[in-house]
């Protein structure tokens, strides 16, 4: 079971590096900036997945999972893979951010959190990406990436996740707590900070009211208006 496991990751990897090659080179002949990336958080039950794949759909972008990202930090000869795909100049800016980041945040990070960072630190260098979770919106810069939380009343969460893993309520609602226990205890460890904290979001959206299709519609209006508010900023900075 496990051999089949990291040779999917393998599979996994490697086809998503060779996107970046090849966006890379399109890049180049187009002298283009890599386009940005949006990073999802979302409270347990409340569609945030299923929003994402959406979205990536939707937009054209490439859609990464916390699994996925909580893998490849965890496997030393990934990480080095994915890290080694950028350019050299791509891997200085990715480090100086990084680095000023524990050093303002007054981290001291493992060796966990060191390929965790990069592992995603690449990925927004990369450009063109949905993250979710495992912490992007603290690691890639604010300006480079349109930072999103969902969330949800609990009682209609717990009511999502009994629909989506035909549960009883006690078992959805153990599953409820319990993951975001999980998450605020990452966050905290990790970044040293309160992950609901609206300050760290471009836009926060209640899918219990909205629903899957009202909060796909807020995100991608709320992320024409930020690529276009960007996009003038990026060309005064060029004229100048």
């Amino acid at each position: 079971m496990r051999k089949a496991k990291s040779r999917s990751l393998v599979d996994i990897v490697e086809e998503q590096m060779i996107k970046w090659q090849r966006l890379r080179i399109e890049q180049k002949q187009q002298r283009a900036s890599p386009r940005p990336c949006i990073t999802v958080s979302r409270d347990p039950g409340c569609g945030g997945t299923e929003i994402a794949r959406r979205l990536a759909k939707d937009l054209g972008m490439d859609l990464i999972g916390s699994r996925i990202i909580q893998q490849v930090a965890e496997r030393a000869d990934i990480s080095e893979k994915v890290i080694a795909s950028l350019d050299e100049k791509e891997v200085r800016r990715r480090d100086f951010w990084i680095d000023s980041m524990f050093r303002t945040r007054h981290i001291w990070p493992d060796e966990y959190l060191r390929y965790l960072t990069r592992v995603i630190g690449t990925i927004g260098k990369q450009g063109n990406t949905i993250i979710i979770g495992r912490g992007g919106q603290f690691v890639l810069p604010p300006e480079e990436t349109f930072r999103v939380r969902l969330i949800a009343p609990r009682e209609i969460r717990i009511r999502n996740v009994m629909k989506d893993s035909n549960t009883d309520f006690e078992t959805s609602e153990r599953y409820v707590y319990k993951t975001e226990a999980d998450r605020n205890a990452f966050h905290c460890k990790h970044f040293g900070a309160d992950w609901t904290n609206p300050v760290y979001y471009d836009l926060t959206v209640n899918t219990g009211y909205m629903g899957i299709e009202g909060a796909v519609a807020a995100i991608k209006a709320a992320f024409t208006v930020w690529k276009g508010i960007h996009t003038k900023e990026d060309s005064a900075a060029r004229e100048k």
